[in-house]
């Protein structure tokens, strides 16, 4: 297994990872949002190669603060997929992570992760997140987040 920047032909393992993670979508409706990230400057796609297959993802995205020192690096997206888990391709995918926020001058990587992912909340606790508390959001949209209702996992 090795890990390597996304590409625009990763979109079909994308969108069923994604889909995998709760979040349904087509490769069709996935590769104009990832070829816009790809060309963004501070964000990165990670995915998780085993045997010629994409097998997990990490989506990055790096802030600037104005306060702090250090920049932050948020996970958007992690996933791996259910035949390559307990295999260590997460583990893999978020360290990569870490690596890269500490290249870039990062103070911290945070996740936002639902308090119905419970096995999400023991792989980040092991990999040394701690909880900080209140995570607020207010939909831009007037429809808020449509009709999205991600599945549990």
């Amino acid at each position: 297994m090795h890990i390597r920047p996304g590409q625009a032909e990763d979109s079909p393992a994308i969108a069923a990872l994604l889909t995998e993670l709760g979040y349904p979508v087509t490769a069709t409706a996935v590769t104009p949002r990832l070829e816009r990230q790809l060309v963004h400057p501070d964000a990165v796609l990670l995915v998780a190669v085993d045997q010629e297959a994409v097998v997990g993802l990490i989506s990055l995205h790096f802030v600037p603060q104005l306060a702090l020192p250090g920049d932050f690096c948020r996970i958007s997206y992690l996933c791996v997929a259910p035949a390559s888990r307990g295999r260590g391709v997460g583990a893999a995918l978020e360290a990569a992570a870490w690596n890269l926020a500490q290249e870039r001058g990062c103070d911290r990587l945070e996740v936002h992760c639902h308090s119905r992912r419970t096995l999400a909340h023991r792989f980040y606790h092991r990999q040394g997140y701690t909880e900080s508390p209140k995570y607020l959001v207010k939909p831009v949209e007037p429809s808020g987040l449509g009709d999205f209702k991600p599945t549990p996992s």
